[in-house]
């Protein structure tokens, strides 16, 4: 349920309506947008008198949710969310492009990357030190060690770090290395995960799972925001579907549908989505055209001998130039990538 207040409530009726609210033991989510301020009802508790409510100083109108995602919700957020990252506003006209290899290998890699993609106009740094595999076998990331190198990448480069976390009880450990906390596609419904990062109040990149439904990301996504973190963005990165020609499917139609049902940012993930690199310019620009608020790519100096994903990553000098004709897109659809200041 929302409550939506007069444009001339005022603070001490909000205020009364929000007491009243929490007095029934419900919890309230407030968005105050540049024309109205919502009231969100968020919990069980005792029955609401919707007309009781209605009648209360303030108070235009009480209307329940259709959606079970509550608080992603444009009806209990109807303005876009904009989420601070290196200079800009993930959400807003300013394109986030976040870039690096898959996996962190060792030192020197990581930091040769982020030095490349931070000179061809990244916004931020992945990369990966947990790295969740199909085959127990298959490199399994640096741990601890890796997330030291993308730490000290960050200092020599000032780009912020996205890197995935996977278990819960590690999540204290990565947010001394960590800007972004990444939720992969295969820990979507892990909700104690979910739990854990929105506790931290970190910012989240969250990840739709290979299978997952549009709603089903949403409601993952309402578990972060259910512990008061609204800094969540969401990422398409291509669904399971019988085609096998590219790794997964991208389904560009998620991207105008979230940006319509909730007003969390949605990043693209072409790497991924196609699992070949000589397909991800294509989908990247098209992934832009069609509104969304940024990239995640995956970027190796040596693809053919990458611990992991080098099939799909874009060489540096491949990568600096899909940001120039991301560049020179931007504006058509109203966007646009600032130009970094490079480290000394």
């Amino acid at each position: 349920m929302i409550v939506v207040m007069s444009t001339n409530a005022s603070t001490q009726d909000i205020s009364e309506v929000i007491a009243r609210i929490r007095s029934m033991g419900y919890d309230v989510h407030l968005s105050e947008g540049k024309e109205r301020t919502i009231i969100g009802v968020i919990g069980r508790g005792r029955p609401i008198d919707r007309e009781q409510l209605g009648l209360m100083s303030g108070v235009q109108n009480v209307m329940p949710v259709s959606h079970p995602y509550k608080i992603a919700s444009r009806e209990f957020h109807p303005d876009d969310t904009l989420i601070p990252l290196n200079g800009i506003k993930v959400g807003s006209p300013d394109l986030a492009i976040i870039a690096g290899p898959c996996a962190v290998e060792n030192r020197t890699q990581i930091i040769e990357m982020a030095h490349a993609v931070r000179e061809a106009g990244a916004t931020a740094l992945r990369g990966g030190a947990f790295k969740p595999r199909t085959s127990p076998y298959s490199f399994q990331g640096l741990g601890e060690e890796g997330l030291r190198y993308l730490a000290e990448a960050r200092e020599e480069t000032g780009l912020p770090v996205v890197t995935e976390v996977m278990d819960p009880q590690l999540v204290p450990m990565f947010c001394d290395y960590a800007d972004v906390f990444q939720i992969g596609a295969r820990n979507m419904q892990n909700y104690a995960l979910l739990h854990a990062v929105g506790e931290s109040q970190f910012p989240v990149l969250l990840k739709r799972g290979m299978s997952s439904t549009i709603e089903e990301l949403l409601m993952a996504a309402e578990y972060i925001l259910s512990h008061g973190n609204m800094r969540v963005m969401l990422c398409e990165r291509g669904i399971r579907t019988f085609e096998t020609f590219t790794r997964n499917t991208f389904d560009i139609n998620a991207i105008p549908v979230l940006k319509q049902a909730s007003h969390l940012p949605v990043i693209a993930d072409p790497s991924h989505a196609v699992g070949k690199w000589e397909y991800v310019e294509s989908i990247s620009l098209a992934a832009i055209a069609a509104g969304a608020d940024g990239l995640i790519l995956e970027v190796h100096a040596d693809p053919e001998h990458a611990e992991s994903d080098g099939r799909q990553s874009l060489k540096p000098e491949r990568f600096a130039a899909l940001v120039e004709k991301i560049r020179r897109l931007a504006p058509a659809v109203g966007r646009q990538v600032e130009t970094p200041v490079l480290a000394r």
